[in-house]
């Protein structure tokens, strides 16, 4: 499987850190967003109660004496806005018909019907805050009253003051601009402890990481430190104590799998003997079995053909037994192809049984007698398990990266090998049929070509061919001398 190559934008550390710098973002903006909207109504309130405040004071403290005419009216404006101090006020009079104000205008388009409809319904007065041409007002509507003996009664005056609010909204744009030019260095702060943080949350992925790798390449004593008692700390506790299991358990494998191999060659290796008596006595019985009597001879060939078998599993069990311990070795010299497999098909009398396609003039530098397994096993197998004519060819070719190849090919005319069957072609001991229990050959044949093909280099394969029965394809680099 090949391994993920992931962009560094899209790390694990970078992950972390954008995190945390958009959960710091988002509880930067949202304190300021707060922060903003109270101090917005905090200004705002602050400055509408003392100018509401302040107006009505002023306003009843003015003497007034009906009836009012124009100048008295435009007098009292001016008087008005002469006593606004922390704001500037422009002050507007409404007596019946009369208009006046403290300005060149007799009237304002700040003052909406709204604020004139509350303040004559309200003894009290009403204010406002309007938006008129971009900019913010507050504008403060008051009645006047006079006293007589049933209460105090409306004049029908009323005094309008309309007062921007320029400067209340430069100083909350201004805390607005000091929040957004104090939150990029404070991101820039919160990027070192999201560094930190990220660090040693992937401290331990990373040794987690080289430890996996390890165990991948057989390092089973591979261990991680466990530090603290966070999750990563189980984590780590947890693979350190599924690496010893693991480390446990192959150990036991290979022991098993080392006393079985050990078993498999001793009783190979001392039933030589033996049989190298039997078959030298099946030898002569074999030559006397025609002056025998019928069933005499019929059992004593018998005998000869499955002392036969029982040599042949022998040598190709102590051959089994070499690849697994690595004593296999392998005798290179340069051999004429078309020439070998002719000798190989003629040494088992297969020459009428098999056709041939080989070119003349190919050489190749390999182990003679290992090559005389390789064709010699599946060109046996073919016979056996498949239907004649069995054909072998021989080629040359070459892989992606130019070198030269050796393919050599046997296809038989049989039925093809089962598609569930593919895939264990060349196990060791493996049956196409379960119910099947003893076979020609030992089972062992197609497994010894594998290992012969890789000894020189190479690979094998087995499929099933278009045209019908099975083909097996075995790939070697063509070296020459």
């Amino acid at each position: 499987m090949r391994r993920p190559r992931l962009a560094a934008r899209f790390g694990l550390r970078t992950r972390l850190v954008a995190a945390f710098l958009f959960v710091a973002a988002v509880s930067a903006a949202a304190t300021a967003a707060l922060t903003y909207r109270e101090a917005r109504s905090a200004i705002l309130q602050q400055t509408q109660d003392t100018a509401v405040a302040q107006f009505r004071d002023r306003v009843g403290a003015q003497g007034i004496t009906l009836p009012l005419d124009p100048t008295t009216l435009r007098e009292m404006c001016l008087a008005l806005a002469r006593q606004g101090k922390s704001h500037t006020w422009t002050v507007f009079a409404e007596y019946g018909t009369l208009r006046a104000s403290s300005s060149d205008r007799p009237t304002s388009g700040v003052i909406t019907p709204e604020l004139r409809a509350a303040t004559r319904a309200n003894a009290h007065g009403s204010f406002q805050r309007v938006v008129s041409g971009g900019r913010p007002w507050l504008t403060v509507g008051m009645p006047t009253v006079f006293d007589r003996g049933d209460g105090r009664q409306p004049t029908g005056l009323v005094v309008y003051a309309v007062m921007p609010l320029s400067t209340e909204e430069a100083n909350i744009a201004a805390m607005v601009t000091a929040a957004r030019d104090g939150a990029v260095p404070a991101l820039l702060v919160a990027l070192v402890p999201a560094l930190l943080a990220a660090r040693s949350v992937l401290r331990p992925v990373r040794e987690l990481r080289r430890a996996a790798a390890g165990i991948g390449r057989g390092e089973l004593d591979t261990r991680i430190a466990v530090r603290g008692s966070d999750e990563l700390a189980e984590l780590a506790w947890t693979f350190n104590e599924s690496s010893t299991q693991l480390q446990q358990s192959v150990e036991e494998l290979r022991r098993a799998e080392e006393r079985a191999r050990r078993f498999a060659s001793d009783v190979a290796h001392e039933l030589r003997t033996p049989l190298a008596g039997m078959l030298a006595v099946t030898e002569v019985l074999d030559e006397d079995a025609a002056a025998l009597h019928s069933d005499t001879a019929a059992a004593v060939r018998l005998i000869s053909t499955e002392t036969g078998k029982l040599a042949t599993l022998v040598e190709d069990l102590m051959e089994i037994s070499r690849f697994d311990a690595g004593a296999a070795d392998l005798h290179g010299d340069e051999v004429d192809l078309a020439e070998t497999v002719r000798k190989t098909l003629q040494a088992r009398h297969w020459e009428d049984r098999v056709r041939t396609e080989l070119p003349d003039g190919v050489r190749a530098v390999l182990d003679p007698r290992r090559f005389d397994v390789i064709v010699a096993n599946l060109v046996g197998n073919a016979l056996r398990h498949g239907a004649e004519p069995v054909t072998v060819r021989v080629r040359t070719g070459r892989d992606d990266d130019g070198a030269a190849l050796l393919v050599t090919e046997v296809q038989d005319t049989g039925p093809g090998i089962d598609a569930e069957v593919l895939p264990h072609i060349f196990d060791r001991f493996y049956k196409a049929d379960a119910a099947r229990t003893r076979s020609a050959g030992s089972g062992l044949g197609l497994a010894i070509t594998r290992e012969n093909v890789r000894l020189h280099g190479g690979i094998v394969t087995a499929v099933n061919a278009p045209s019908g029965g099975a083909l097996f394809t075995v790939t070697l680099p063509l070296g020459r001398r």
